[in-house]
């Protein structure tokens, strides 16, 4: 299948808290908007060849961390239903912007399916709900 097309989804989220604030938010299971907090059954080892293994709606997802550099940097592999089989990575870069962090979520090695293009859907999903984390604590 290495000659399958693949895509890349790019997000960004600007958060009003610092990029150690936002990296450890992220990792946390107990913050809403992070793919770990809606998960009916969990497995997160955020460490360099960790492995996550989370399960929402019947659908299992499952990686390997590749790099764990806080405050900067996150990247893991990904691989779910809707990767048809490929091991996709998964990038989150944390970088400050005065008083606020820009994260930056790539996903890049999906298929250019429907299933490897809702992707996108479930990213924003999550980075829409993330930010309010930071804002409803201050």
């Amino acid at each position: 299948m290495s000659n399958a097309k693949t895509i890349e989804v790019k997000i960004e989220r600007t958060i009003p808290a610092s990029p150690g604030e936002v990296f450890d938010g992220w990792l946390n299971p107990k913050v809403p908007g992070t793919p770990w907090n809606m998960a009916e059954k969990l497995i997160l080892n955020p460490v360099v060849d960790g492995l996550f293994y989370w399960l929402a709606g019947g659908a299992a997802h499952y990686g390997r961390f590749t790099a764990v550099e806080r405050p900067g940097r996150i990247q893991h592999t990904w691989m779910s239903p809707n990767t048809s089989g490929l091991e996709s990575t998964v990038s989150v870069t944390f970088t400050a912007k005065g008083k606020d962090t820009l994260m930056t979520l790539v996903h890049s090695g999906l298929p250019d399916t429907d299933g490897g293009r809702s992707h996108e859907k479930g990213w924003n999903y999550f980075l829409d709900a993330f930010p309010k984390h930071f804002t409803d604590v201050s």
